[in-house]
């Protein structure tokens, strides 16, 4: 600076208040008035190098400095002042013509992007693309198409009442996809071997979990209002279960104890010692406590897995043998940088067993995602009480969830915890009292498994044909092969709905479980249109479960157990692998009576892993499977599905003990749990009402079907199926 204030009588010179004084004696504004003094070039000089060095000079610096340049040491104080002040506004000034410029670009860009919104196009339609929330879009479209069936179901039953015969219904009617899973060996792998590949996406079944929701007040609020106040406190849940759940992932004994030589089971009592706080839920007797581990190489990338385990609709495709329905019923936090770091939702989630003697449990629960180094992932369940969640099971989840770590060449190693407190409030029937008790049924091996096995197919897409039996010539492309898969998914989402006891079906339930233990229940379907008749049970075999696979895979012992067939042959007439397994596939079979007349063919899908096996089958028209397999959109293609599940009935430990009798009346060597389910349609009608003649019907058919799998099974030519 030029200028420094000095302070009259303290600075240099003299008469510095006797000439102000002499004309204004005791006036108070001459005792205020300063001397101003302006530095010679070279005091300048000397200073400004002097500040370049240091800034902020001590008091021994500045006496020095006061003695070379002739000024007192007060103004070389004030001089380093101004000079900072004026230092600090050149910078702000600098900085803030670069934030006015910034500001000046990002509003222009805002103004070319508005204008270019007001002309774009949609590339589907051509016409202005949607404003609206997609979400307030669907549910106008979801209430515009249940009024379109509403009048379409009234004309059609007038229309018949004239004509005297029933009028079919748009029998080509396309139902609403809620939302594709489409993913590609790309985004599989990360390293896209294939290029990009074909995707795969699974439409959800019409009257799904997502169509008709867990309650009213849950399903009336699909965008939950959280408060302020409860989202620090959600926040402070998920972190305090991801902690537990971290040590639970990477802590052996004494937390964990291992069975069976391969299952890890909690310690309960150690487990109680780390984590206190469990033990405030308090003792009952009628709680019982399910907690394990366990881990497995799956073919698809953390991130991959990261994005299907926070979408919900991802999710229960992932999982439709495990999960009935799964619900996003509020977003605390969306995560960071584009990614699901950081990420929290809460949830209702129902988990299933494939049978109607098994209730399902329910839950309302928060899911956090957190990368916790790079490549790792770990995704956390922990129940949460909600005042407006009504739940038909009294389950608790304690955090429970996955560690998930990249691998080389597109794989990742998943380690899973499940812990689970549940009350029974009914008795578990005989035949999965072992397998329940003893946490198989929903434990973590389950999870893994089932995992794995839904890779390997999303996997085999974009492998393909790697033998002349594959597609068999009758599926002539790719884009066949994946349009297959699709309808194929469609059926296996269909048949575990219609044997489990989920909560959350359209469907009416006409008679609960019988003397014998068939579970019928009815809805309206849009695809086949009418009302449709399903029943379901669950019967054991001391077989194991691949021998119970392997025969009802095998097209040429079909004969044997299907009442529909009449004892006639099928013949395989294509095959799509879609597993590692030679059981994991999916086939087309044709009778070998059939006739020009006859159009019907059997799509059947078979899979099995370690924690069991399913074959399920549906009859399809043979024009509507050349659309399928031609690559054309299978959505709207009817499928009534049918078909079996076979799992392990708990008792494989006990082999050794001699075959003990247990409780059930059955011995205690390892065998096998089938679910059979069958569906049939009793009226192309909906207003069509049911009678006992249809009950009596499909009662008759699953009970014929399981005396005839005993019959085989228990023969001298059992063994030979194996």
């Amino acid at each position: 600076m030029s200028f420094v204030v000095g302070v009259g009588g303290s600075g240099s010179g003299s008469g510095g208040d006797g000439g102000g004084s002499h004309h204004h004696d005791g006036s108070e504004t001459d005792r205020k008035k300063k001397r101003y003094h302006r530095h010679t070039a070279q005091q300048i000089q000397r200073l400004e190098s002097s500040f370049k060095e240091c800034p902020h000079p001590d008091e021994k610096q500045r006496n020095q400095l006061s003695r070379e340049l002739g000024l007192a040491p007060r103004q070389i104080k004030f001089w380093f002042q101004n000079r900072r002040t004026q230092l600090k506004a050149q910078h702000e000034r600098a900085d803030n013509s670069a934030l006015k410029a910034e500001n000046d670009k990002i509003r222009c860009e805002n103004i070319a992007i508005r204008e270019a919104l007001k002309h774009a196009i949609c590339p589907n339609c051509g016409g202005p693309p949607v404003s609206e929330d997609p979400y307030f879009d669907e549910q106008k479209l979801r209430i515009e198409n249940a009024h379109l069936r509403e009048e379409l179901e009234r004309m059609s039953t007038i229309a018949s009442k004239y004509m005297g015969r029933p009028i079919s219904q748009l029998s080509t009617l396309h139902p609403m996809h809620i939302s594709p899973l489409d993913l590609s060996m790309t985004s599989l792998t990360g390293c896209g071997p294939f290029g990009h590949g074909p995707s795969l996406d699974f439409d959800l079944l019409p009257g799904s979990s997502m169509a008709v929701g867990p309650n009213n007040n849950l399903q009336s609020q699909p965008n939950l209002a959280i408060s302020d106040m409860d989202k620090p406190i959600m926040t402070g849940i998920a972190l305090t279960a991801m902690e537990e759940l971290l040590r639970l992932l990477q802590t052996n004994e004494p937390l964990w104890t291992r069975t069976d030589g391969c299952r890890d089971i909690l310690n309960l009592g150690s487990y109680e010692n780390v984590f206190p706080r469990s033990s405030n839920r308090g003792k009952n007797q009628n709680f019982r406590v399910e907690a394990s581990r366990s881990s497995g190489i799956v073919f698809m990338n953390a991130m991959a897995l990261v994005d299907m385990f926070m979408d919900c609709v991802k999710w229960t495709e992932l999982f439709p043998s495990i999960i009935a329905a799964s619900k996003t019923l509020a977003v605390i936090s969306s995560g960071m940088g584009g990614t699901h770091e950081g990420a929290l939702h809460l949830l209702y989630e129902e988990m299933e067993v494939l049978s109607p003697l098994v209730a399902t449990r329910e839950f309302c629960e928060l899911r956090y995602c957190q990368q916790t180094e790079q490549g790792s992932w770990i995704v956390v369940n922990v129940s949460y009480d909600l005042p407006q969640f009504v739940s038909h099971s009294q389950s608790y989840r304690f955090p429970s969830g996955c560690l998930i770590q990249d691998m080389p060449n597109g794989y990742s190693k998943v380690t899973w915890v499940e812990h689970i407190e549940t009350e029974e409030k009914e008795p578990v029937h005989e035949l999965y009292r072992e397998i329940i008790h003893r946490g198989i049924a929903f434990g973590a091996d389950r999870w893994v498994t089932t995992l794995q096995r839904m890779c390997e197919r999303f996997a085999s897409l974009s492998v393909p044909a790697s033998s002349s039996r594959d597609l068999g010539g009758v599926i002539p492309s790719p884009e066949g092969k994946r349009s297959m898969m699709r309808l194929a998914q469609r059926m296996i989402s269909n048949y575990c709905l219609s044997v489990s006891r989920s909560n959350n079906t359209r469907s009416t339930v006409v008679s609960e479980l019988n003397e014998v233990g068939i579970r019928v229940t009815a809805h309206k379907s849009p695809e086949p249109n009418g009302t449709v008749l399903c029943a379901a049970t669950t019967f054991w075999l001391p077989n194991s479960p691949q021998n119970v696979f392997n025969f009802l895979k095998d097209e040429r012992t079909r004969p044997q157990w299907d009442v529909l067939s009449n004892g006639n042959a099928v013949q395989e007439v294509a095959h799509i692998s879609n597993g590692s397994h030679p059981g994991n596939c999916i086939s087309v079979l044709r009778g070998s009576n059939a006739t020009h007349s006859n159009n019907m063919l059997i799509l059947q899908e078979s899979s099995t892993d370690s924690s069991g096996a399913f074959v399920v089958y549906s009859p399809v028209d043979l024009a509507a499977l050349n659309i399928a397999m031609s690559g054309e959109d299978p959505s709207y293609i009817p499928l009534l599905s049918s078909g079996f599940t076979i799992s392990p009935d708990g008792n494989g430990s006990n082999s050794e003990q001699g075959g003990a009798s247990t409780s059930s009346g059955r011995a205690s060597a390892s065998g096998s749990l089938i679910t059979v389910g069958f569906q049939i349609m009793v009226s192309n009608l909906p207003t069509a009402k049911l009678n006992m003649e249809s009950v009596e019907t499909v009662n008759n058919l699953i009970g014929t079907t399981v005396h005839q799998i005993k019959t085989a099974l228990s023969g001298p030519t059992a063994s030979t199926t194996a």
